[in-house]
């Protein structure tokens, strides 16, 4: 029943035309069979990078533990940031980029060293972080109503789309991971609030998880790159036309928003 190719080719066709695709899971890919799921994954982030786009870093997905038990699963998963997901903070993004978006608050690790180890301590990680960035991630998914397991989001590269950072840096030390506190506003009104501690219990944790999976997968952070360390807060589902807004304690506000109508 396992099809990698096929798998990788619904998903990309689902991006290409904008119609999502059934679930993967019991039709193309086993229930529960993650590791066939990272090689669906894989293989569209080959293909991608041939065709000219950039890896810039990663992001991290089902950090919270309420998630993780809707899901059956008990530990994150990872997907791959490339160049062309990033959008700016405040621009307009096109709607019809995306198919299903939904919007999250989260705090964004910006590396200065490399992390190839796969066992690291939270001096390593210290060391190796430049700054902190205040982030929202538009998640998306090529998989019709979100009807997703853990196989279809990780062949869905996480569930990934696109990722907005803001413009404060600040230093990991001037920053209290667990406590800092998130509100993410629509039209001035909060639609989700949470804090560093619903990310794993601390963002640092599913830093320390994404450095030793990656690079026990071979293909470890580097320097330079962006991490999306997972939701502060439950995500939105994102309404056409409107204007989004996390403010981050310690660390700034950062906003996107959307066109009305397809370009």
């Amino acid at each position: 029943m396992t099809d990698i190719a096929s798998a990788a080719q619904e998903l990309a066709a689902a991006r290409e035309h904008g119609k999502p695709c059934p679930p993967l899971r019991g039709r193309l890919l086993p229930e529960g069979d993650v590791e066939s799921a990272y090689r669906v994954q894989q293989l569209q982030v080959r293909e991608w990078l041939a065709a000219g786009q950039r890896r810039v870093g990663a992001k991290i997905g089902l950090t919270s533990r309420a998630v993780q038990e809707n899901l059956g699963v008990y530990e994150p998963d990872f997907g791959v940031l490339t160049d062309t997901m990033a959008a700016p903070d405040g621009a307009e993004v096109a709607i019809d980029r995306l198919l299903q978006p939904r919007v999250e608050a989260e705090v964004a690790f910006v590396l200065s060293a490399d992390l190839p180890d796969d066992r690291v301590t939270t001096v390593d990680l210290l060391r190796a972080v430049d700054h902190l960035l205040p982030a929202i991630e538009i998640v998306d998914s090529r998989v019709a109503g979100w009807d997703i397991s853990i196989v279809d989001t990780v062949a869905d590269n996480a569930s990934s789309g696109l990722f907005v950072l803001g413009t404060t840096p600040r230093r990991i030390a001037d920053v209290d991971l667990r406590l800092c506190g998130m509100v993410l506003e629509h039209a001035g009104e909060p639609v989700s609030v949470g804090a560093g501690a619903a990310c794993l219990g601390n963002p640092l944790h599913a830093l320390a998880w994404l450095a030793g999976t990656m690079a026990r997968a071979g293909d470890p952070l580097r320097a330079g790159d962006v991490v999306l360390s997972g939701a502060l807060g439950p995500m939105v589902p994102v309404t056409p036309g409107a204007a989004y807004e996390a403010r981050i304690s310690g660390l700034g506000s950062v906003r996107t928003c959307f066109s009305r109508e397809a370009s």
